[in-house]
């Protein structure tokens, strides 16, 4: 593995695909923080298992595990997905784990961004964050791929959505927070993705989801589905407070035109009712910086948005709401050649993010 200081992967002809161009395989983390997963991670786990089995049907899981999680890993996981050792702080492989970009002729590079645990001391979510903050690296010497060194610059795989020709999406909530990148104005911070992602049109959505603790990641609230078209979580619940919310996006979207000029294309994702937690699991999760992690009745950022593009399927989150059925046609209708899977996932909802979050796709 050769790290890149002198470069860029726009000066040497690399982008980010869009995440339904075909993939190699995808990356996860074995989930057992006790002040993320609910008494000892074991449903937390289940559902992490359930999520490789489906993306493991078309594309290369790789799974990586603690050593004290390795052999549970091991014996939960059929023998064709690839586990190994590898620390990490928590299970959020898509926040951490390399963006790949490739060339023309199909290189991979990886881009190996900073990680501060989504707002270090500011507004971060856990400390340390130190084994998160070198599994980009890492990950791209077991791949055997060269790697941009970027670890000055904060961003979370989570917080960008590209369509692979030259547009990347983000939301201002997460972008300009005062944890990330402060000293950056929001030109320089485009500045960035411009060179790293090889784009050259940023749309900023103004915000995400609400009580989303990663300062309201775009990949919660909207995503491509193609170039040109996206979904965006919407509710018609007026008195909900992500109704205006997501009214803001639509509004932004609906006057926004891409890198190649096109309008775009916005599809409805309706989303579930507001998914709160509960006092039994709240009781089953450690404190975090001598504080309850969650409280009674807290709501969780439940969205259908965040979904893993595989090669042959979608894997989607479900939450046993009645939105569920609807949710997952819309998606079959608009990826017809993917097979929607759609996985019960409240138990990684109460960790903080969904399946989009807990995995990466490598291309």
């Amino acid at each position: 593995m050769r790290r890149i200081t002198e470069s860029t992967p726009a000066a040497d002809g690399f982008r980010m695909p869009g995440e339904f161009e075909p993939h190699r395989g995808c990356i996860m983390i074995f989930p057992e923080r006790a002040d993320s997963w609910q008494y000892g991670g074991y449903a937390a786990r289940k559902a992490f298992v359930q999520v490789a089995e489906a993306i493991a049907r078309s594309e290369k899981v790789t799974v990586c595990a603690s050593d004290a999680q390795y052999d549970n890993a091991r014996a939960m996981l059929p023998p064709w997905i690839r586990v190994v050792e590898m620390s990490s702080n928590d299970a959020w492989a898509r926040d951490y784990a390399p963006t790949f970009v490739k060339n023309e002729e199909g290189e991979v590079r990886g881009v190996d961004w900073g990680f501060n645990a989504w707002g270090g001391l500011q507004d971060g979510l856990y400390f340390p964050w130190d084994k998160d903050n070198r599994m980009a690296r890492k990950l791209c010497d077991l791949l055997d791929v060269d790697v941009y060194d970027k670890r000055d610059f904060i961003l979370e795989g989570g917080s960008i959505h590209v369509d692979g020709e030259g547009t990347c999406m983000v939301t201002e909530a997460c972008l300009l927070s005062e944890g990330r990148n402060p000293e950056l104005t929001r030109e320089q911070i485009e500045a960035v993705l411009c060179a790293y992602l090889n784009v050259s049109k940023i749309l900023w959505l103004p915000c995400g989801i609400y009580q989303d603790e990663t300062n309201e990641h775009v990949d919660n609230i909207c995503a491509f589905v193609k170039p040109g078209e996206v979904v965006l979580a919407w509710t018609e619940d007026r008195d909900d407070v992500q109704y205006e919310m997501s009214k803001a996006c639509l509004s932004y979207l609906e006057k926004a035109v891409d890198a190649k000029g096109r309008r775009i294309k916005v599809h409805k994702l309706p989303l579930p009712k507001p998914v709160t937690v509960t006092a039994e699991e709240c009781a089953g999760l450690d404190a975090c910086w001598d504080a309850p992690t969650r409280t009674p009745g807290e709501r969780l950022a439940a969205s259908y948005v965040n979904f893993y593009i595989s090669n042959e399927n979608i894997v989607m989150p479900g939450f046993g709401d009645p939105a569920d059925e609807q949710a997952k046609e819309i998606l079959q209708a608009l990826f017809p050649e993917r097979e929607v899977v759609q996985i019960y996932a409240r138990d990684i909802l109460i960790g903080g993010g969904n399946i989009h979050c807990i995995t990466q796709q490598v291309i």
